[in-house]
């Protein structure tokens, strides 16, 4: 590929990724790799996706800057519909579009994009996917069971969930409430459920078989990740003492 864009000006590629604030952290060759506050190929891993999505139709929900919506399509999917809304929409004045259609651009993408709400996403509005991402999505509503509804109208075979979980001393199913920036400092975490909530929410909505492909790590582990968050960025160390990420396939 050019590393010009004449969308842009014809500046060289790498003068375009640094001016876009990112989330995502994506290679586009030649030693440019946009510097997103995500370690994106690193949670790939941690999703252990299909190796091939060939013939497959994939909606990526809350896709920010993109990854995973172009991991998708890189790996043969058929058709990849890339959704957001909040950062798209302005919700967040620090981001915006800019990553996901400069990326597009880039690698010469057929990834399909549609600015709405999960609230708003339903079969008849945007059709039915084989495979669904809710990646980094649940934890930020402050309905999930009624958000999880909405991803299971659109999902034929499977929702890959990957979120915050919380209060992983209690068996039985239970949710916290974040008011304000109780959760990483950051005013727009809702909710962590915990993995028993996690499981029965998606059975609740009719998902039928799950896969826990990443659980909750250990206590020692989460100690020593609460300290260096802590120490780092000064969040607070109990309440990520108690929390951590898990990845659930979630099948029909």
């Amino acid at each position: 590929m050019n590393d010009t864009n004449e969308h842009s000006g014809g500046e060289p590629l790498q003068q375009q990724v640094e001016a876009i604030k990112w989330y995502h952290t994506i290679d586009f060759g030649g030693g440019v790799v946009s510097r997103g506050l995500d370690n994106t190929p690193d949670k790939l891993r941690r999703l252990k996706l299909p190796d091939s999505f060939a013939g497959k139709t994939v909606l990526d929900i809350g896709a920010w800057d993109g990854f995973f919506s172009f991991e998708a399509e890189r790996r043969g999917a058929a058709r990849v519909l890339a959704t957001d809304s909040f950062i798209w929409g302005g919700g967040n004045p620090w981001y915006g579009k800019g990553g996901f259609e400069l990326a597009r651009r880039h690698f010469n993408s057929k990834v399909l994009d549609r600015e709405i709400d999960i609230l708003e996403m339903s079969a008849e509005k945007i059709d039915r996917w084989d495979i669904v991402f809710f990646l980094g999505v649940l934890y930020h509503m402050k309905h999930p069971l009624l958000a999880l509804e909405h991803a299971a109208d659109v999902t034929k075979e499977l929702l890959v969930v990957e979120t915050v979980v919380d209060m992983l001393n209690i068996s039985r199913p239970a949710i916290a409430f974040y008011p304000g920036g109780e959760l990483s400092q950051d005013p727009s975490n809702w909710c962590g459920p915990n993995p028993s909530a996690l499981i029965g929410m998606l059975q609740t909505v009719g998902f039928k078989r799950f896969d826990v492909v990443m659980p909750p790590r250990p206590l020692a582990m989460r100690f020593v990740n609460a300290l260096q968050l802590k120490m780092r960025k000064n969040f607070p160390f109990l309440p990520q003492l108690r929390t951590d990420r898990m990845v659930v396939h979630a099948w029909k």
